[in-house]
């Protein structure tokens, strides 16, 4: 293989995009067009978002092209107040969403007024062994600033061999008003893969909010 030829293949991917550093200054003075998907944008790949609009539920397909699923939440606001914002995942492409889960949950609080301030476990929205909706965020207001905001973070969900390991990571507004943030762990007990995840409030309707999946490489 000529010197030339090399330095070429050597600027490729294994699925033949070209690499972001393939590419400086001096390469693009006579380049009037880079064709859309030819090349990579990187390990973080942007999959697919929803808008919620008064929607009793979002759900999303994952597949094997990744082994972390990466989900960002903006201001998700619920129609009902004082109510939590929960996810469950799927087997079977989303006809049930009844995965078996075991987490722990902790949060950290601080009042408007300052007259309160927390850290502790909360017993109240840990799993153990259950299928019920996991809660990602807890009593969230639905005053029309108020919102919850946060991430989810699904490992290698298409494994035939482990169990399926997330995290999260939330601020809400609560109710008194305060600002709560509140983090999770677990896992879903299950080797089968996972292919769908829903997300909902525990009781009405997701009001408004976005939802931004990506994969990582």
């Amino acid at each position: 293989m000529g010197t030339i030829t090399r330095n070429f293949a050597n600027n490729l991917t294994t699925s033949g995009l070209l690499k972001p550093d393939a590419f400086n200054n001096d390469s693009f003075d006579n380049v009037t067009a880079v064709p859309s998907g030819s090349v990579e944008t990187g390990d973080m790949q942007f999959i697919s978002s929803a808008t919620a609009s008064a929607s009793a539920s979002i759900s999303f397909s994952i597949d094997s092209t990744y082994k972390e699923y990466v989900f960002y939440f903006v201001n998700m606001h619920p129609q009902t107040d004082n109510v939590h914002f929960q996810f469950n995942m799927s087997t079977d492409s989303g006809s049930n969403y009844n995965v078996t889960k075991t987490s722990t949950m902790f949060r950290s609080f601080h009042f408007e007024n300052d007259s309160a301030t927390a850290l502790a476990y909360d017993t109240n929205f840990d799993l153990a062994q259950s299928t019920n909706f996991q809660t990602l965020a807890q009593e969230i207001s639905s005053d029309n600033e108020d919102s919850c905001s946060g991430t989810l973070r699904i490992f290698n969900p298409s494994s035939d061999t482990f169990v399926k390991h997330f995290i999260s990571t939330f601020n809400m507004v609560n109710l008194t008003p305060v600002t709560m943030v509140m983090y999770g762990a677990g896992y879903g007990n299950t080797v089968n893969p996972i292919d769908a995840i829903r997300f909902q409030m525990s009781s009405g309707n997701i009001d408004a909010g976005d939802i931004c999946l990506y994969g990582i490489a």
